[in-house]
Parts: structure tokens; sequence; C-alpha cells
């Protein structure tokens, strides 16, 4: 199984080499960086230069970048503003697109396989109208990102919309090229869907996000920390689906990255049963 662990974890601090470093002896091969001006400042070619620049000399490899959620994502999110791919509203909608094409042509200077993006936020009412202008934002940047050898996925997020049977439904029907899904076990375990959720959404699924809660807040614990069945979910995990460990920061410095790996060490022997 490949360790690969989501920066989500950092995104209250600048990432930096020094970093990597740490995540790189701690014994991941691999990790997805989440995009937020503050964390990952994806507009500034000296930034992405200076990562690119220490992955060449590691081992370690970039296996997917998170698309931004917001704008001005600062240390304490007070200035952040929200976006959605499936607005209704076209002039906001076509910025959140354009934010999510920068973010894309990282990959001009720091290669990687897949961008997770979410549709909208937990707020956003399912209607038909979000849905044409979700089909209008992810038909075009499923083309951006092929053109830059990477692909498309998209995530399920608590609410309305963005469920694992709702895109499931999307995926089949609109049959969009370059466009996947990432499925995250905590937030389909806030619906009740953990299992279930991923049972419907397996063909489609490219990559994942592990983390925990308690069904629910969207608390990105550790495996095992909260009420998720690990067991069944893991036995319906295949083998080849990556599994990107998404944790939220609680106090500086934890969880430690030794917690994490023991956490991972679990799920690793119960991925093997």
């Amino acid at each position: 199984m490949q360790r690969l662990l989501s920066t989500y974890l950092y995104v209250q601090q600048k990432l930096t080499p020094a970093t990597l470093a740490e995540i790189e002896r701690a014994g991941f091969n691999g990790i997805e960086i989440f995009c937020s001006g503050f964390h990952f400042n994806y507009k500034s070619p000296e930034t992405v230069r200076e990562i690119a620049d220490w992955f060449g000399d590691h081992k370690m490899k970039l296996h997917s970048l998170h698309g931004p959620t917001s704008r001005n994502f600062s240390a304490n999110r007070e200035s952040s503003t929200h976006m959605s791919l499936c607005d209704p509203e076209r002039v906001r909608r076509l910025d959140a697109v354009d934010e999510i094409k920068h973010a894309l042509d990282v990959a001009e200077l720091l290669p990687f396989e897949m961008m997770v993006v979410h549709l909208g936020g937990s707020r956003e009412p399912d209607d038909g109208r979000r849905w044409d202008a979700a089909f209008s934002s992810l038909e075009h940047l499923a083309i951006f990102a092929k053109h830059r050898g990477v692909l498309l996925t998209v995530e399920n997020t608590p609410g309305e919309m963005a469920t694992p049977a709702k895109l499931r439904h999307f995926l089949a029907d609109t049959r969009l090229p370059n466009l996947k899904l990432c499925f995250d076990v905590g937030h389909a375990h806030m619906d009740g869907e953990s299992i279930s959720g991923f049972e419907q959404v397996r063909d489609f699924a490219a990559s994942s996000h592990i983390h925990d809660n308690h069904g629910e807040k969207d608390e990105h614990l550790l495996p095992y920390e909260g009420s998720v069945e690990w067991e069944k979910f893991l036995a319906a995990m295949p083998d080849a689906l990556p599994m990107v460990f998404e944790f939220k920061e609680r106090q500086p410095g934890t969880p430690a990255l030794d917690a994490i790996r023991k956490a991972i060490d679990r799920v690793e022997e119960e991925r093997e049963k």
C-alpha cells in the first residue's frame, strides 16, 4: 500500500521543503498538496519552482493536488471567500473555474497525477440549475486538466449536492472524459454511507480520502478515533485504489507524524487480512 499524506494537516502553515522532508522521513512515499494562497501559493512561480526543485532531488512523489475551495485562504480563514463550481451565477462560477485552472497550471513546473475538486459548499441546494452549472464547469476543467496530463476527480462532500449516489448518477449520465471520483470516507460517514456510498461509486473511484469522525462533524480524525466501521470499509476497498490520509491539525504539532504512522500501520494490517 502506498503511504500518501495530504498536506491539509499543515494548512495553517506555509508549505516548505523542510515540511516535505519531515513527511518523507516519517516514511511516506507520496503526498497530496492542498492548494490555498496561504499554505501553497499555486499562483507564484517562485513558490511552485521551490517545491518542484525539492521533489526533483527526492524519492517522495507528488500524487495529487487538492484544488482550491476558497479565495484568500489565510491561516485563520477569516478572509476566505467560498468558491463554487456549481454556482448558477455565471460570473461567480467562471471565477471558480479560473482559480482551479491556475492550480492545474502547476503541472507545467511540477507534474502530478490527479487533482481533487469540490463542486461547492455544504449549503449548496440540490437543484437542476446547479447540476447544469457543474456540468459546464467540469466539462471545461476535465479537458484543461487532460492537456496538462492530470486526471480530474470530484469529491463527495457533506450536504445535499455532492453525495456519492448523486455523483454516481452525474458521472454515469454525463460520461465526461478524464473525470473520475475521489471517495471521501469521512464525508460519506456523516451521511451514514461510508460503506454503501463506496459500493455505489466503486467503478468511478480513482482515489480516496481517508479520515474518521463521529458522524456529525467533519473532524478529520485518525482512523479508529471516530465511528467509521473500518473493518467493513477496508474489506470493500480494492487493493489498487490510492488511499490519501487527510487529517486536521488539532493543536500545533498534533496529531504527530508518529501517531499518524501507527494509525496507518493498523489500517494496513486490517487491509491485509
